[in-house]
């Protein structure tokens, strides 16, 4: 089993990829130990000035001209991650908790927070013992921080609250029991520090990113596809058009689009069929595919920023001995890009749904209506491509953005908050339809190829199609499509598709 060292500057999201899948450890790099104990050092000096630090030893928002005298400084800390505990709704995935307590983790890991080394020292064993803090998933305005969720994860901490151990739902004393894990005692300034941060939409939005960075290039194998089963044209896929336009998207697709043709004897068998100009929906493709490339790989730079970023308050200065009060916290870089993440998906699931509507439209497609061995008496695809409608319809209301939303809270302390939460739950739920929709358009491809024998299509869309029939037997009469759906669904989501048409034409873009 690998082991990813936490040092708060050189994480990335392929390592957090991992850490979803719980098959790797935690280790804090030694320079980031020492960085902390200094930090730490920084804060009992100031502490023991009689200075006032926001926290540690005042009362929080509204209340931080509130000072707390001595004894009641660790009592503070417990009442915080108490008080704080206030989710709602179904608990977060295993996996998503598993991201937040790396990248919690990792942002104490920079040492500038203030808090000592056992604390890191405690998510780390946490991780390692595979114990997942049960985390209400609602409840975040994402503004001090993802308040409520990461309260939710320091309470197992301390040894309160429930937790996930192998599979099983148990409170969390017990589970740190079995475990081997001491539960944590909290001191000064700790609760703050384990509260204050992006890490909840952070974790969301990136398992969301690799998820749809693993389906881009799948929506063009699809699209390809379509574009055989419809005897569509190769030509708008040339590469003299992305240079003369050069969005890095666009290149990308058309390349995807050439490569996977390569080879057709389908494209070949229609080249002197006199049509012009294919629709939109497959000529278009590398412009509506290419920009949401490009706007997945500006959520991708602003995601590589934030899981080594410090988004705490105060920040601490070891070597000026400072404690720095700010807004890191606050997580508008990451709303906002979630709602463009939204935006990009749901294009793409569009685009999709109008080739699957091609397909299923005999006016349009010169295929058997439906897909169908016998229209009429079956219904064929007909209603696959309602449920693409229906899921492309749905992320157009999950569009709406939720980053420019703003209730003020904390008795009006708190007064612009970021709703990146629910940003990123927005983009969650729209990845997830967008792997549907395309599963439904590759399983509609698929059967306009089986009506188009005895003629081939390229090797790679051969291997792609034959990987599928693996899995899903033509449609040779009406049968229940909901495991189908779901079984072409699975094999995108694993990547299946893809590492399909890649044992011919290489690694896509």
């Amino acid at each position: 089993m690998t082991t990813i060292s936490i040092d708060g500057e050189r994480l990335t999201l392929e390592q957090l990829g991992q850490a979803a899948r719980g098959d790797c450890r935690l280790a804090l790099d030694p320079a980031a130990r020492k960085r902390v104990t200094d930090s730490r050092g920084a804060l009992e000096t100031i502490l023991a000035r009689g200075d006032a630090v926001y926290g540690a030893n005042t009362g929080f928002g509204l209340l931080s001209d509130v000072r707390i005298p001595g004894p009641d400084i660790v009592r503070l800390q417990e009442n915080l991650i108490r008080s704080h505990c206030a989710g709602v709704g179904p608990p977060l995935p295993p996996e998503v908790v598993r991201v937040m307590i790396v990248l919690r983790a990792n942002v104490l890991a920079r040492g500038h927070s203030g808090v000592r080394v056992d604390l890191v020292d405690a998510l780390v064993a946490l991780f390692n013992a595979g114990i997942a803090p049960v985390i209400p998933s609602r409840g975040s305005v994402g503004a001090s921080g993802d308040l409520a969720p990461l309260a939710h994860l320091a309470l197992a901490l301390m040894g309160e609250g429930e937790a996930m151990l192998d599979g099983k739902r148990l409170p969390a004393s017990r589970a740190l029991s079995e475990a081997g894990v001491t539960p944590l005692r909290l001191a000064s300034r700790e609760g703050l520090a384990l509260v204050n941060g992006t890490q909840t939409m952070t974790a969301i939005g990136v398992l969301m990113l690799l998820a749809s960075e693993t389906m881009m290039a799948q929506a063009d194998i699809a699209g390809a596809m379509t574009l055989e089963g419809l005897l569509g044209s190769a030509r708008p896929f040339d590469e003299r058009l992305a240079t003369l336009r050069p969005h890095p998207g666009h290149a990308a697709c058309a390349a995807n689009v050439r490569r996977l043709l390569a080879g057709s004897g389908l494209m070949d068998s229609h080249k002197s069929c006199g049509k012009v100009q294919d629709s939109y929906s497959l000529r278009c493709m590398p412009q509506v595919h290419g920009a949401a490339r490009d706007a997945l790989a500006y959520v991708r730079r602003v995601l590589d920023v934030e899981i080594n970023a410090v988004n705490d308050n105060p920040i601490f200065f070891p070597e000026t001995g400072e404690a720095v009060p700010g807004g890191n916290f606050h997580g508008a870089p990451v709303a906002q890009v979630m709602d463009l993440a939204c935006i990009a998906l749901t294009d793409v699931c569009s685009i999709s749904e109008r080739r699957t509507e091609r397909m299923v439209n005999p006016a349009l497609s010169g295929l058997p209506a439906f897909l169908a061995s016998n229209p009429g008496l079956e219904s064929g695809f007909m209603m696959a491509q309602v449920t693409a409608a229906a899921l492309t319809s749905e992320n157009k209301t999950l569009c709406h953005p939720a980053s420019v939303d703003s209730i003020p809270t904390g008795a009006g302390k708190e007064d612009h908050v970021s709703m990146g939460v629910t940003a990123a739950h927005k983009a969650a739920s729209v990845v997830d339809n967008f792997a549907t929709i395309v599963a439904i358009e590759l399983m509609t491809a698929a059967a306009a190829i089986d009506h188009r024998r005895p003629l081939r299509t390229s090797p790679a869309l051969e291997a792609v199609h034959a990987a599928l029939r693996a899995r899903i037997p033509p449609l040779e009469q009406d049968r229940v499509l909901a495991p189908d759906i779901e079984s072409a669904g699975s094999m995108l989501r694993a990547g299946e598709i893809r590492r399909a048409a890649e044992s011919i034409t290489g690694e896509l873009k």
